[in-house]
């Protein structure tokens, strides 16, 4: 996997995706510890909001800045959207009103908006080869799984020897780094998109996404990837610290196993996807995640009862692993139905369209753990991820055969 970085354009680009991540995970940490020192108890209601704005930018810039910036050089697009992530980064020491983190969140969440799709696009642009793209891409998805780790490490380190809005520096010149790696890379120029009146570019991805029926199964995996996600993300600390009873480094050891499980598929995914389809072995992990879902629900009464960590180990790592077959191989199905025109307007779309399914399941994850219990939210986004199996088993399968 590592020959794909014998290519030069990519390198620079995954180093700079690398350096941009390490810079947001050392802000994810400094942003917790600055909301406490504004305010105090409240903090995880601010955090709570600041995810919510976050998401919903997401879900409603990425198309229009998509739209607005077609026609732009792909170069100058990501390095101004480092530098304004940059300039946020530089704000957010100085703030102490709430408000203030809400509405520096969304402007460099929207920057972030634009930078992750328009790069995605990038890439199959410059490796052409569909083996290079696989490793490409499992690469990408390594680097954020070992993000999720390496960074509140790297934050720890930090925080012995200087204050955490020092952090915010880290995360400053991460993003100026991301962008002086852009800089270096020789980037293809862009196909040149029809002229075509706003509304139709803002929609384009969209409309293409319900035309296509590859792309409209992939909907469905999204919607089963924020399912079984948001039971991770969300309920994995109430599971550990509350039930449990646990300590913060049995937390983090769990979502570091949840982590490794990914990251090994990740890996793996290269060789896997030259004997199967993607899309089978999509549906393999969208299958299997419920499963453990499934499992987990079952599991978590009689681990608590027990006071038996390893067995819930063993699921968070097999969901991990469930995940990652979901993920890695989802952007070469919008790579496979686009062109070079129709490639960054598509990516948007998929950014947008999976994370608003996020807008769901957080709430269903958060407020149903609270009011039912562990157990019965795990079956109960169990049944919501199945309607995207489901919904993408339709799409890609019925009426055909299948192959692999």
């Amino acid at each position: 996997m590592a020959t794909v970085l014998a290519h030069t354009a990519f390198r620079r680009l995954f180093c700079a995706q690398v350096t941009a991540l390490l810079g947001t995970g050392l802000l994810t940490v400094a942003l917790g510890l600055l909301a406490f020192d504004i305010a105090g108890d409240s903090a995880g209601a601010v955090l709570g909001t600041a995810m919510t704005i976050k998401m919903v930018a997401y879900v409603a810039v990425s198309p229009v800045t998509a739209a607005l910036t077609a026609r732009l050089p792909r170069k100058p697009l990501l390095v101004a959207t480092d530098i304004v992530r940059a300039g946020v980064a530089l704000c957010l020491p100085v703030v102490d009103q709430t408000w203030q983190i809400y509405v520096l969140i969304f402007v460099l969440q929207s920057a972030s908006a634009t930078f992750t799709p328009a790069f995605q696009a990038v890439i199959p642009s410059v490796l052409t080869d569909e083996d290079d793209y696989t490793r490409g891409l499992s690469l990408s998805r390594l680097a954020y799984d070992l993000e999720s780790v390496v960074s509140p490490v790297l934050a720890a380190a930090l925080l012995t020897v200087v204050s955490y809005n020092n952090l915010f520096l880290g995360t400053v010149a991460g993003f100026l780094g991301s962008a002086l790696l852009v800089v270096r890379s020789r980037l293809p120029r862009v196909a040149q998109v029809p002229r075509e009146p706003f509304l139709t570019r803002l929609t384009g991805g969209a409309r293409l996404f319900l035309r296509v029926r590859q792309l409209r199964g992939l909907q469905g995996v999204n919607l089963t990837v924020a399912a079984v996600q948001a039971m991770v993300i969300v309920n994995t600390v109430v599971l550990v610290r509350g039930s449990m009873g646990r300590d913060d480094t049995a937390l983090a050891v769990t979502l570091g196993v949840f982590g490794a499980g990914s990251m090994i598929v990740a890996v793996t995914v290269p060789w896997l996807l030259r004997r199967i389809a993607d899309t089978t072995a999509m549906l393999c992990g969208a299958v299997g995640s419920l499963v453990v879902l499934a499992l987990i629900a079952v599991v978590i009464p009689v681990a608590v009862d027990a006071d038996a960590w390893w067995p819930l180990l063993f699921l968070w790592f097999l969901q991990g692993a469930s995940t990652s077959l979901m993920l890695t191989p989802s952007s070469k199905i919008v790579q496979k139905n686009s062109t070079e025109a129709t490639r960054p307007a598509l990516f948007a779309a998929q950014f947008s369209l999976s994370h608003a399914c996020f807008l769901v399941t957080y709430p269903v994850a958060g407020a149903l753990g609270v009011a039912a219990g562990l157990p019965t939210t795990a079956l109960v986004l169990v049944a919501v991820g199945a309607v995207g199996a489901l919904w993408t088993a339709l799409n890609w399968y019925a009426g055909q055969r299948v192959t692999v």
